[in-house]
């Protein structure tokens, strides 16, 4: 990354907290200068320095828990040249935005993006204010700014020792034109950024001081309770709102779309109790048959079908495998998963005067600021939205059906804020699920038992076509591709490579799920490979060292993963290893997993190592929190969890049937930061998908059984 950053000549400054002398910086690049950023918009974010020497800076993303907030902090406290202990956060309102011509750009965090695509702009805002300082302290002076420097807040003349507090110099420095050309620090300069300073959020989240959008209380507040179809594309057909218009606190039953109704009353369980007594005639369509065997059929179809949408093509697969003297073959499946956030989906809406005010916790705030003013029905600048942390996204919370809900329902009480929140049960079997997928792997091997060809056809849903047809190309979903494009497949060893998707659509909606499709894809790639390896009669780690000699970045971070769990050296009687290793989200990643398995099938995961070259580390302490987390819903997905069909709907309805990994469960995980440098990968989202193949690796050796077909439940784990 180039030191010397331009910044454009839009810079502009405001003093809009002035009577407390407060500093506000803006900073403005060309939005296509963000990575990840759409070309075209800019990207603006602000910065306050109060009197008192506290800086608080403005975050445009989500924080749920993957330390977003606390790293964006830290790069521009880093170029600030800030005091930590003075740093606070607070979030960009999405209505700011719209105000200022969408000047902090893509409000959305999905994809490991949070900080990977903000470094930046957020960095060179930091290091703008400085300068603005310090020109300050050096007028002050009569000095020239070359003389002095900025350190932990304050600004010093190198040769007289003077020195000044950033509260002191913010209403001086607020006069000043914003330098045209700024250096941001080399690596060696870094100060904040690679250090495990403390999360901004953790002591509000210990105290309960923390509100999350569920927690919100305001006076003279109604509650909702919804409740949609129970077959994904039926309809309502009738209810009979006098059954429960006595029930105590109740206040109205709304229909909010020929799918959706919801009973409002004073309290939520008041709602709920209603809600279920409520006399509701289902219009459930065609797909009231639909059951998950039948879809399995269906992906089934695609397995060897004809049509085929093309990922990856290397070579000519087709004559590759039809010379080769040995071949080798397996079918994978995954089915359904649910985002399961802790807090489950709620809004509170006010409609007031023909404006709406929203309190929500959203992946995308800009997102919502756009859903709540079209159910509103009012323009943009009739929009407030108050952000609030996340109890759990995963990617479900980049969906605004809830805020949607909720608006609608607001808007039958004006003047009065209406909370609606989904009960646990409304929000396991109506959410945007992860793609049930199955894929049919074939490779040829020489007759030295080298991988010369290999294809993998991938048969289930698209996101996209459920999603955003929109960001289709040529009728290709490329997000049904992830792990197996050119730029992350890590096996450039193998010389003839076919990759295509047979798009198999249910009624099921799916969605942006924790690691998206790189979690199935995975598990694919990496237990296929560990079979090629035994067919090969070779060892798994040095198997994949052949084939990963083109990729020098990836080889690197899997054998520190097998170097730290020690790959090769005696383990305890009965505990055996597995090893697996993806790129995804601008990083690699690696995991070895020791299990053991009891002669009665009981699997226990012993001890996972996990290895990461995101680039640069902004927080050793918080990738270490993320893989743990990611590890924990990977793991779940293998393991247990699962969402399946019957009669057109979910089965499950709670955490008593959609089983997620106990704390008993959980493995020892060590970690191993890789960091080459050079550029800014993920973190919660790449690391997800190494944890599961590395285990189901790990019970071949232990079991000498492949576990085709998950989650791993109703398999026999005893030995072959």
């Amino acid at each position: 990354m180039s030191q010397a950053m331009q910044l454009n000549r839009r810079f502009f400054l405001t003093a809009a907290a002035a009577a407390g002398g407060a500093l506000s910086v803006n900073w403005t690049i060309p939005q296509a200068a963000a990575q990840g950023a759409a070309a075209g918009a800019e990207v603006n974010i602000w910065a306050v320095i109060h009197p008192d020497d506290t800086v608080v800076v403005r975050i445009a993303r989500s924080e749920m828990g993957q330390g977003t907030l606390t790293g964006l902090a830290q790069l521009v406290a880093d170029e600030l040249d800030a005091d930590w202990r003075y740093v606070k956060t607070e979030y960009v309102a999405p209505e700011a935005n719209h105000a200022n011509k969408r000047a902090w750009g893509d409000m959305s965090t999905g994809g490991s993006r949070g900080i990977r695509a903000s470094v930046d702009y957020v960095r060179k805002g930091g290091a703008t204010a400085r300068a603005m300082l310090i020109q300050a302290a050096a007028a002050k002076w009569g000095v020239p700014a070359a003389e002095c420097t900025a350190s932990l807040s304050i600004v010093a003349h190198t040769s007289t020792g003077r020195r000044l507090r950033y509260g002191e110099l913010a209403a001086e420095a607020a006069k000043l034109p914003a330098p045209a050309d700024v250096k941001v620090k080399a690596p060696a300069e870094w100060k904040l950024i690679g250090r495990g300073v403390k999360r901004l959020d953790t002591a509000d989240k210990l105290s309960g001081k923390l509100v999350y959008a569920i927690d919100v209380q305001l006076p003279g507040m109604l509650n909702a309770a919804v409740a949609q179809c129970p077959v994904f594309g039926g309809k309502l057909k009738s209810f009979d709102a006098a059954k429960i218009a006595g029930l105590k606190g109740v206040r109205k039953v709304v229909q909010i779309d020929d799918s959706t109704i919801a009973v409002v009353a004073d309290k939520w369980y008041q709602a709920k109790t209603a809600l279920a007594a409520l006399p509701v005639v289902w219009d459930e369509g065609p797909n009231a048959t639909v059951n998950s065997a039948q879809i399995d059929a269906l992906l089934k179809t695609g397995l060897d079908a004809k049509e085929a949408s093309l990922g990856q093509k290397q070579g000519d697969f087709a004559a590759a495998y039809t010379a080769a003297p040995k071949k080798f073959e397996a079918v994978y499946g995954t089915q359904f998963q649910n985002h399961a956030t802790l807090e489950p989906m709620n809004c509170t809406a006010k409609w007031d005067n023909g404006a709406i005010e929203i309190w929500v916790g959203s992946q995308n705030g800009d997102a919502s600021l756009a859903a709540a003013s079209e159910a509103a029905g009012v323009k943009l600048d009739q929009v407030k939205v108050h952000k609030h942390h996340l109890g759990g996204g995963f990617g479900r919370r980049g969906q605004q059906d809830y805020v949607r809900q909720a608006v609608i329902v607001a808007k039958q009480f004006p003047g009065t804020p209406v909370k609606l929140i989904w009960s646990r049960e409304e929000d396991m079997q109506h959410g945007f699920y992860r793609p049930i997928t199955q894929c049919k792997l074939s490779a040829g091997f020489d007759a030295q038992g080298n991988v010369t060809a290999l294809h993998a056809r991938l048969s289930g849903q698209s996101i996209l076509a459920h999603l955003a047809p929109q960001r289709m190309v040529n009728g290709v979903d490329p997000v049904a591709f992830q792990g197996w494009t050119a730029e992350e497949f890590g096996y450039q060893g193998i010389p003839n490579l076919l990759v295509d998707h047979a798009v198999r659509n249910t009624h099921v909606p799916v969605g942006f799920w924790r690691g998206v499709n790189t979690n199935q894809n995975a598990i694919f790639m990496e237990c296929f490979v560990d079979e090629l390896a035994h067919a090969a009669g070779k060892d798994p780690v040095e198997f994949r060292r052949a084939l990963m000699t083109k990729n020098p970045k990836q080889l690197a971070v899997m054998n520190a993963a097998a170097e730290k769990a020690g790959w090769g050296t005696p383990l305890p009687k009965g505990v055996f290893r597995g090893i697996a290793q993806n790129t995804g989200f601008g990083s690699y990643t690696a995991a070895v997993a020791e299990v053991s398995v009891t002669p009665k099938g009981e699997l226990k995961i012993h001890r996972i190592v996990c290895s990461s070259d995101c680039g640069y580390v902004v927080n050793p302490e918080q990738v270490a929190m993320q893989i743990e987390g990611s590890f924990v819903y990977g793991l779940s997905s293998v393991l247990s969890s699962k969402i399946t069909i019957d009669k057109g709907r979910v089965q499950q309805g709670n955490f008593d049937d959609y089983e997620v990994m106990r704390l008993a469960a959980m493995p020892k995980v060590e970690t191993v930061l890789v960091p080459s440098g050079g550029f800014w990968g993920g973190v919660g989202e790449p690391t997800i998908a190494v944890a599961g193949p590395a285990v189901l690796n790990a019970i071949f050796a232990a079991t000498g059984k492949r576990i085709r077909s998950l989650p791993l439940g109703p398999n026999d784990l005893r030995s072959a």
